[in-house]
């Protein structure tokens, strides 16, 4: 069986698992601290529990990381990057934004991702991409460099503030203030995939706080649907896979709108 096709029934089985327990009281109760830092809820703890069953259903067991679990070893060369719940608040709250995010990596270094799903757990909808063939919503091939352009004022913009620096606001005012559409929807991987479908013209985040498991997946994701996703000195998004591994980023769909975006930031840097 193909990698992607293994990382598709994880997805799968991780909806089945949790469809019915997300929203209630249950699958709210909190646990112990996981290893990405944050209390870990029963739907986590389910989502993982799901992929790593599925992993063992088909006898691959490579390395996995995870947002609960942290580093597990495995036996099979690779590794599993795995976010069974991005977004738990905001499926815990009733804000229909969420999704399960699955990754795998020949190396343990983000450009070294080769297989992608992200599913989205709320619609069924389900976004993937293996190296060099391409990036898919629902076998639709998502296509960037096709995309038409629009007024920079128009443009729609993915902007993840939550919890920024006071000090970080003053640089990025003439950006929120050169555009007509801000948007943050609370999940970072599913955001990219909208991203890498021409829903967000752009998606950036200079918190320095995007783990490298919220990543791994939408990378891919977005970089095969003809996307650019650069760090914040402006070269190409690369990183640890690791628990530890947090960064700040910019995608984006041409080299014209990064130069206009990096252009407003820097004035005020």
């Amino acid at each position: 069986m193909l990698i992607l096709d293994v990382l598709k029934e994880c997805a799968n089985s991780v909806y089945k698992n949790t469809r019915d327990i997300i929203g209630t009281f249950e699958g709210q109760q909190k646990f112990s601290m996981g290893a990405g830092g944050d209390i870990s809820t029963k739907i986590d703890l389910i989502a993982e529990k799901s992929v790593f069953d599925t992993l063992k259903k088909n006898n691959f067991l490579p390395d996995v990381l995870g947002e609960e679990c942290g580093f597990i070893k495995g036996n099979d060369h690779g590794l599993i990057v795995m976010d069974g719940i991005d977004g738990t608040t905001n499926a815990n709250c009733g804000l229909p934004f969420y999704c399960c995010s699955l990754a795998y990596s020949s190396d343990k270094k983000l450009q070294s991702v080769t297989d992608a799903v992200v599913f989205n757990l709320l619609s069924g909808d389900i976004y993937y991409a293996s190296k060099n063939r391409g990036s898919f919503v629902n076998e639709k091939k998502l296509d960037l460099t096709k995309k038409t352009g629009k007024p920079q004022k128009d443009m729609v913009v993915g902007l993840n503030i939550s919890g920024l620096p006071e000090n970080l606001f003053i640089s990025i005012s003439k950006l929120i203030s050169s555009v007509n559409h801000i948007r943050h929807l609370g999940a970072n991987a599913l955001e990219m995939c909208y991203f890498a479908q021409g829903s967000i013209d752009a998606y950036l985040d200079f918190r320095n706080k995007i783990r490298a498991i919220d990543m791994a997946a939408c990378y891919l994701i977005a970089k095969e649907a003809g996307g650019f996703v650069f760090d914040e000195t402006g070269n190409d998004l690369n990183c640890d896979l690791s628990t530890d591994s947090k960064m700040s980023f910019i995608a984006v769909s041409d080299h014209e709108t990064y130069n206009w975006i990096f252009g407003l930031i820097k004035k005020d840097r």
